[in-house]
């Protein structure tokens, strides 16, 4: 019999007393994982309304799983596998999770951009249950990292912050609309899958250059300048963007806006066959802001990346990122 293995053991103590957590405090699924994971965190049960039979059923499940024996990386699937449920439930229409082997390959770009670099901030403005942000730390954890995300549900805050301490990762994280004025200081690296629709606050949107001259706004593009803004000079941005990117309204205005602020380093399109259609596949966009010393690469790093389990092709990829990397690293701030 195949054995079980370590992602799956936790997977199925969260997803068993999440479900007890659902029944007994009348919540949503989403939300008992959140309990759940605190529970795992404080190595306690801190729900006091529950039912003796509840508090055993639960205990006899948490002590199925040591911790400390987990690594980083198999707890922080386990726990997005529980809220990937969680928000396939809740149908949250705006918080689709990035596919993991997507947040994998941003983590190896972002160690990549930053070599040599042994401490860094980086900061998600859409950071969700914390997936992509805690997948990118788990992948560079040979540097100093302060790291900030952002999130305007709340549920989905809660869900990042029990996520990053259960990994211990130490992650700012507030609970706003990331287009408002933020409490942050600009960063070197930003990394983000971009909500892709219409921004509702006209108001808000007003205090932006890539505002829509008539109607609302285009959110992924507004959360492009927000970025920007709260980017050091020389710093990196990572955005999973449309691959409709510049070809729909305002696509001129975007151009321009990038052109001024920042040079273009890379443009990776992902296989079309991790999205439901093609409608809604999305490309790796990686741009500098401008600053002192920073000039655009001779040639840009693009590709058509082939499906993330084909070995043999993903290999030829990587190799052509290393090759492209000897050749442009001197424009790169150290």
């Amino acid at each position: 019999m195949a054995q079980i293995s370590t992602v799956e053991k936790l997977f199925t103590v969260i997803d068993n007393t999440a479900v007890v957590l659902k029944e007994e405090l009348s919540c949503t699924y989403l939300e008992a994982v959140a309990e759940t994971g605190e529970n795992l965190f404080q190595n306690t049960i801190l729900q006091e309304e529950l039912s003796e039979i509840s508090k055993k059923r639960l205990e006899k499940e948490y002590s199925h799983i040591q911790l400390k024996q987990c690594t980083a990386e198999e707890i922080r699937k386990a726990y997005q596998l529980a809220a990937l449920k969680g928000m396939k439930e809740a149908t949250q229409p705006n918080h689709e999770m990035t596919p993991d082997a997507v947040s994998i390959f941003l983590g190896y770009l972002v160690s990549k951009f930053t070599e040599g670099w042994k401490e860094f901030s980086i900061f998600d403005p859409a950071v969700g249950t914390g997936n992509l942000l805690t997948t990118v730390l788990n992948q560079n954890q040979s540097k100093d990292i302060e790291a900030y995300g952002i999130d305007v549900d709340d549920l989905l805050v809660k869900v990042a912050y029990v996520s990053a301490n259960l990994q211990q990762h130490s992650i700012q994280l507030f609970n706003q609309d990331s287009l408002g004025p933020l409490y942050i200081d600009p960063v070197d690296v930003v990394v983000c899958d971009l909500p892709v629709g219409y921004y509702p606050n006209d108001v808000g949107a007003a205090n932006f250059e890539l505002r829509a001259k008539e109607g609302h706004s285009y959110a992924h593009h507004l959360f492009i300048e927000q970025s920007l803004k709260y980017t050091k000079a020389g710093g990196y941005l990572f955005f999973l963007v449309p691959n409709h990117l510049f070809t729909s309204d305002y696509a001129k205005e975007l151009n321009g806006f990038l052109k001024e602020h920042s040079v273009i380093q890379g443009m990776l399109q992902l296989p079309l066959s991790l999205f439901k259609n093609e409608r809604s596949a999305k490309s790796i966009f990686i741009i500098q802001k401008k600053g002192t010393g920073v000039e655009a690469p001779k040639q840009a790093l693009l590709a058509n990346l082939p499906k993330f389990s084909n070995q043999a092709a993903m290999s030829g990829i990587i190799q052509q990122i290393d090759e492209w990397f000897k050749q442009e690293k001197h424009g790169m701030k150290q």
